[in-house]
């Protein structure tokens, strides 16, 4: 199946919804890295979401210029030919954009999808991710509309950040504090200045303590029944029935949660999961050990001149692909999208 039309991507994301599972959204840094996603998901029959963070398209744009335009257009011009054989729909997304990055990100991005659209074709991302959580409410806000408008007119869904992941990521970072929790006013008056669906869609990625990283459970107090209070809240202002769900929500910072944090997210409105950590270091891990393993093939060592079978990047390179799909297979388990792909 190709990549998903803005069509297949809304359905995938109502799918969700309605069926209280989620996306796994897994950061790619590579070619390769793309194969492990997209394989994960195709094992898992679980459609999904592949994404580029900033630091992940300066990387894919080579170390020569470091153009993060030219690193993430290139990876998602990529995944195009290669998720046709692949049988799930996949959506392309970029992750955290803050507000010094916009020009040279976000804005130059819609601008392509946009003359793709025009041009009677479908946006070359589905969505797209702007960062505000460092802003004011009220600037972070302001910024969120002008880019719903110009997103919504390319067929693709915003994602927003309204309050701060703890941790850091691609050089933001916050402290671990109270702040890491969106409160009923910040999600009503961020239906308030976007809308609740009219003005163009979007995901909300609110703080219930997530925390960017590595870390124990238990470590980082999360309250995934705080969405439960957002929807509600948000419901009850605008006459929504009892029990409905206004928002889409991302779970941001998910590594070490719980496997009762993660359904209780679920359960609560959550259609995507950012997961980055864990794939980075089930595709780092069997690389480390084949080099230890092997440090006479790979190192000439006095003189002689090693193993090319040894340091052949095909060697490691497919052992790497392969724990960090079994990673992903694994995601889809844990969020309930195994086996649901559309058909």
């Amino acid at each position: 199946m190709p990549i998903a039309t803005p069509e297949v991507y809304n359905e995938m994301l109502d799918r969700a919804k309605a069926g209280k599972f989620a996306y796994p959204a897994i950061n790619v840094t590579s070619s390769q890295t793309l194969h492990a996603a997209l394989r994960g998901f195709a094992e898992a029959e679980s459609d999904g979401i592949v994404q580029i963070s900033t630091g992940g398209a300066e990387f894919l744009g080579g170390q020569h210029k470091k153009e993060m335009v030219t690193g993430s257009v290139a990876l998602a011009e990529f995944a195009h030919i290669v998720a046709e054989k692949y049988d799930v729909n996949i959506a392309l997304h970029t992750d955290h954009c803050p507000k010094d990055k916009l020009d040279g990100y976000v804005r130059p991005l819609l601008a392509i999808s946009e003359e793709r659209v025009k041009g009677g074709r479908n946006p070359l991302f589905q969505s797209h991710m702007w960062d505000g959580s460092a802003e004011t409410l009220a600037d972070n806000l302001s910024i969120a509309q002008e880019l719903l408008e110009r997103a919504r007119a390319a067929k693709i869904i915003l994602e927003v950040e309204i309050t701060p992941t703890g941790g850091e990521e691609d050089g933001v970072s916050h402290e671990i504090n109270d702040s890491l929790y969106t409160t009923v006013d910040d999600a009503i008056r961020t239906a308030e200045a976007l809308g609740l669906g009219e003005k163009g869609r979007y995901l909300l990625a609110a703080s219930f303590g997530n925390v960017h990283g590595v870390y124990k459970p238990g470590n980082v107090v999360l309250r995934p029944e705080l969405l439960k209070e957002l929807n509600e809240g948000t419901a009850a202002k605008y006459g929504k029935p009892a029990g409905s769900q206004p928002f889409d929500f991302v779970f941001h910072g998910g590594s070490g949660s719980s496997p009762e944090e993660i359904l209780t997210a679920l359960e609560n409105g959550v259609v995507k999961m950012n997961i980055d950590t864990d794939t980075q270091y089930a595709f780092t891990r069997p690389v480390a050990d084949h080099m230890l393993k092997n440090y006479d093939g790979v190192l000439k060592v006095d003189g002689e001149v090693g193993s090319k079978k040894t340091y052949d990047p095909r060697t490691w390179g497919k052992l790497a692909e392969a724990s960090m799909s079994a990673r992903v297979l694994e995601a889809c388990q844990n969020l309930r999208s195994t086996g649901t792909r559309i058909k």
